[in-house]
C-alpha cells in the first residue's frame, strides 16, 4: 500500500504546475484499501507542502492507519455524509487535484448514492482527476460503465493492467505502476485472461526472411478482392499482403491488372482453382454478395490451407452459414474479420452490448463459430474457439475510414501464410494496422491507402 502510494503522489506531483507548495489536493476516500491507498498519497502530499483535504464517504469504515498517516502529516478530514451541501461542491471545485480512492476492484456498480453525488460533483470541478486502481463505476471485468462514472484524466493501476481499463472510456491514460507484485513474478493456475499486442512483440512475432528461405517458404498468400462496383477493395488488400513481406501474392478477381500494374511481383490469375499453391487465402472485400461471390467462397472454403473472411464475404457467410461449419469439421483455421454491422448479421443473437462486455461477447462468438473472431473497433478484440483473447491498444481515428479494413485483412493473410496461428495472426495485424494509423494521423495523412506506407 505505502509503494501504491508513492506511485500516485509522483504522478501527482508532475502533474502540478509549479510551486507544489500551496496546491490543493481532495482524496475521495472509500472504504477498504482502495481508500487507504489515497490516504496514505494524501499524506505523502502533505509533507510535500499541498494542502491535502479527505472527503469520507463513509467515516466508520476508512482505512485506521491511512487515517493516521493522513492526520499526523496535518491533513484535513471532513465527512462526505453531506455531499449535497455547498461547502464539498465548494471544495471540490477548488481542488488543483481529485483523487478517487471511493471503491475498488471488488466493486459492482451502480455506486452508492453517497459515492455517486461525490463522483458527480468531482466531475463537475475543474482540477485534474486521478483514479486509483480503477475509476469508480466502472465494472472491473468488463468496462462497462453504469450509473455515475468518475471521469478520470489518469488512472494509475498497480501490479498489472486490469481487463476493465482496456474497455472504459473513462479511465483516461492509464499507467501501470509497479510495486513489487508483476505479473511475470506469479505463477497463476489459469492463464492470464487478456493479452495485449505490444512494439516489443512486433520484433519477435514478424517473420523474417533468413539465409535459406525461398519464396515459398516465406509464405504465399491468396487474394480474392475487389469487383467492378469495389475496385479498390483488390488494390488495398493485395497492398496490406505485399507490406508484410511475405514470398509470394497471387490474386484472383476482377482487376488483375489494376493491381499488377500497381505490384508487378503478384501473380495473378482467373479463378481460384487455376490459382496455384498458397499457404493461405483472403476472401470477401469487394466480391459483392450476388452468385458470382458466393462460388468464389466455396472454392475458398473449400481449400485445407487458413481462410480469413472479411467485408462481402462476411455477408455471403451469414447466408450461407454451412460453408463456415463444414471447415470446422474438418478441422480448419478460419479468421473472420466483421465490423459491428457484419457481426450483427453473423451472430444475430450475441448482443454486442450484453452484460458480458466487448471481451465476452467476441468469446462467445468464437466458441459457437469455430473460427478465430476480430471485432473491428475502439478497442479490436481478438478471441479463438478456447476462449485466448488479445485486445488491440494501437489505434487511431485515421483508421476510421473505407478501406482500412481491406487492408487488414491482407495484412493478416500474410501472416497466416507464413505460418502463425488465427489467434497470434490477427492480434499482430491489427496492432501493425494500429500503429500504421497512429503513423498517418501524425503525418496527417488521411485515406486507407495512406496505411500502406506506414505498416512497416
Amino acid at each position: 500500500m505505502r509503494r501504491a502510494a508513492w506511485a500516485l503522489a509522483e504522478t501527482v506531483i508532475a502533474r502540478m504546475p509549479s510551486p507544489v507548495p500551496g496546491r490543493l489536493a481532495v482524496l475521495l476516500v472509500g472504504a477498504g484499501n482502495n481508500g487507504g491507498d489515497a490516504l496514505f498519497a494524501g499524506a505523502i502530499l502533505r509533507r510535500r507542502g499541498m494542502a491535502v483535504t479527505a472527503i469520507l464517504a463513509d467515516p466508520h469504515r476508512a482505512h485506521l492507519a491511512g487515517l493516521a498517516a493522513l492526520r499526523r502529516a496535518g491533513g484535513r478530514i471532513v465527512s462526505g455524509d453531506s455531499v449535497s451541501s455547498d461547502p464539498i461542491a465548494a471544495l471540490l471545485g477548488r481542488a488543483d487535484v481529485i483523487l478517487d480512492g471511493l471503491v475498488g476492484l471488488g466493486a459492482v456498480p451502480p455506486l452508492r448514492r453517497s459515492a455517486e453525488a461525490l463522483v458527480v460533483a468531482a466531475n463537475a470541478a475543474a482540477g485534474w482527476r486521478i483514479a486509483i486502481d480503477l475509476p469508480s463505476g466502472i465494472e472491473p471485468d468488463t468496462g462497462r460503465e453504469i450509473g455515475a462514472v468518475f471521469h478520470a484524466d489518469i488512472t494509475v493501476t498497480f501490479g498489472g493492467m486490469k481487463t476493465g481499463l482496456l474497455f472504459a472510456q473513462s479511465a483516461g491514460d492509464v499507467h501501470v505502476a509497479d510495486i513489487g507484485m508483476a505479473p511475470e513474478q506469479c505463477q497463476p493456475s489459469i492463464p492470464y485472461d487478456t493479452s495485449v499486442m505490444t512494439d516489443a512483440d512486433v520484433g519477435w512475432l514478424l517473420p523474417q526472411p533468413g539465409p535459406t528461405d525461398n519464396k515459398f517458404s516465406l509464405g504465399v498468400t491468396g487474394i480474392v478482392a475487389g469487383s467492378a462496383r469495389y475496385p479498390g477493395a483488390a488494390l488495398l488488400a493485395v497492398g496490406g499482403a505485399v507490406s508484410a513481406r511475405p514470398g509470394l501474392v497471387r490474386y484472383v478477381g476482377t482487376h488483375a491488372a489494376e493491381v499488377v500494374q500497381r505490384w508487378p511481383e503478384v501473380v495473378a490469375a482467373q479463378d481460384v482453382p487455376a490459382a496455384g499453391r498458397v499457404q493461405a487465402w483472403v476472401v470477401g472485400p469487394g466480391i459483392g454478395i450476388d452468385g458470382a461471390a458466393a462460388a468464389l467462397m466455396r472454392d475458398v472454403l473449400a481449400a485445407d490451407v487458413p481462410v480469413l473472411v472479411d467485408a462481402d464475404g462476411l455477408t455471403v457467410l451469414a447466408q450461407i452459414p454451412s460453408l463456415l461449419a463444414d471447415r470446422v469439421r474438418r478441422g480448419m483455421t478460419t479468421v473472420l474479420t466483421p465490423h459491428d454491422g457484419e457481426f450483427a448479421r453473423l451472430f444475430p443473437d450475441i448482443d454486442p452490448a450484453g452484460p458480458a462486455g466487448r471481451l465476452g461477447v467476441v468469446r462467445a462468438a468464437a466458441n459457437r463459430s469455430g473460427a478465430v473472431v476480430l471485432l473491428k473497433g475502439h478497442r479490436t478484440v481478438i478471441a479463438d474457439p478456447g476462449g485466448r483473447a488479445f485486445v488491440n491498444t494501437a489505434g487511431s481515428p485515421y483508421l476510421a475510414t473505407a478501406g482500412s479494413g481491406d487492408v487488414l485483412s491482407g495484412l493478416t493473410g500474410a501472416l497466416l501464410s507464413a505460418g502463425m496461428g488465427g489467434l497470434e495472426a490477427a492480434a499482430l495485424a491489427a496492432h501493425m494496422h494500429g500503429q500504421a494509423g497512429q503513423r498517418a494521423a501524425a503525418a496527417k495523412r488521411a485515406g486507407a491507402s495512406a496505411l500502406l506506407d506506414f505498416l512497416i
